[in-house]
């Protein structure tokens, strides 16, 4: 109803704001061809002493302001910051029909060519991790350090027929991570969240709320349909390995990627990864332990001395 108070909307004023006191701008890239990119950029002071550039790359859900704030806050001083809205979230959009990562990875990158970008470091989570590998892969000279959390980039098409995940159906799996009712949402809460109980008792009208004006109902087919594309004759021999060096973050009880899909990825990226597991967290350790994920980032992103992957189940 117009005119009524939106929590999500206060949140999200409040969000911009503190992007804008960590030195943050909204920028929009128009690629000339149906597609046009939001990002948020750092801004950069002629005189200032020169940083790496870092891109953050979104999941499902809301848009990049709500998923990265923690991070871009802690991150801004040690890095020029990239945070894009995925086409098909926020401002981004396409005319264009594909719907795969491959789309999402390309396009970011002419987009990061467009403000003259050549070399950066990607942190990808959960769906971001899939484009950031993808980028990781196609655009290897480009880019330096990857990190991919909670992003089952191993997942082959017969996984989901195997009983691998929760919700084996595709499309019913499509309808919960994109969710356009209150009941689809509370349903995926169950899975996101380490502890659910506390989520499940948000009151109705702040859920409501938020698919509204965070999550919005714009695009609801077109982000199912890149749901759908991601295992789509997938098969793990024919899926790149990675040549720079690689931090993979997952969530102890992950149910919407299960832990043993990251240690799939360790194994298929074999010395360049190393495994980090964060203990008591599910799909969003990124709300549920944010400073220990940061901590994570910047000890891998900001380390100058080559370390030996290993793999941490102590965390």
């Amino acid at each position: 109803m117009k005119g009524c108070f939106s929590l999500s909307e206060a949140i999200e004023r409040t969000y911009k704001s503190g992007f804008k006191r960590s030195g943050l701008r909204p920028v929009t890239i128009d690629l000339k061809d149906g597609t046009v990119v939001n990002f948020w950029v750092s801004k950069t002071q002629p005189d200032s002493k020169p940083k790496p550039n870092l891109l953050l790359i979104h999941g499902l859900g809301a848009t990049a302001i709500w998923q990265w704030y923690d991070v871009a806050r802690r991150l801004s001083r040690h890095f020029n910051l990239y945070i894009p809205d995925l086409v098909f979230f926020g401002g981004s959009s396409t005319t264009r029909p594909e719907r795969s990562d491959i789309f999402q990875a390309q396009t970011l990158m002419r987009a990061l060519e467009a403000q003259s970008v050549k070399k950066f470091s990607l942190v990808g989570l959960s769906y971001g991790g899939f484009v950031g590998y993808r980028m990781a892969t196609m655009f290897g000279d480009a880019v330096e350090r990857v990190v991919i959390c909670c992003a089952a980039v191993c997942v082959e098409e017969k996984d989901m027929k195997a009983g691998v995940f929760k919700v084996s159906d595709l499309d019913e799996a499509s309808k919960i991570l994109v969710p356009e009712s209150v009941k689809k949402l509370r349903e995926l809460m169950g899975y996101i969240f380490y502890r659910p109980a506390l989520a499940r008792l948000v009151p109705t009208c702040l859920l409501h709320d938020f698919i509204e004006h965070a999550m919005t109902r714009d695009n609801m087919e077109e982000k199912r349909e890149m749901i759908k594309a991601i295992p789509k004759d997938r098969i793990i021999s024919e899926i790149p390995k990675l040549t720079q060096p690689t931090l993979i973050i997952w969530g102890e009880h992950d149910q919407v990627f299960p832990l043993d899909m990251g240690k799939r990825l360790k194994k298929h990226i074999g010395d360049n990864g190393r495994l980090e597991i964060i203990k008591n967290t599910g799909h969003i350790f990124n709300f549920e332990k944010p400073k220990i994920f940061i901590k994570h980032l910047k000890s891998f992103l900001l380390e100058t001395k080559p370390q030996i992957p290993v793999s941490n189940e102590n965390v």
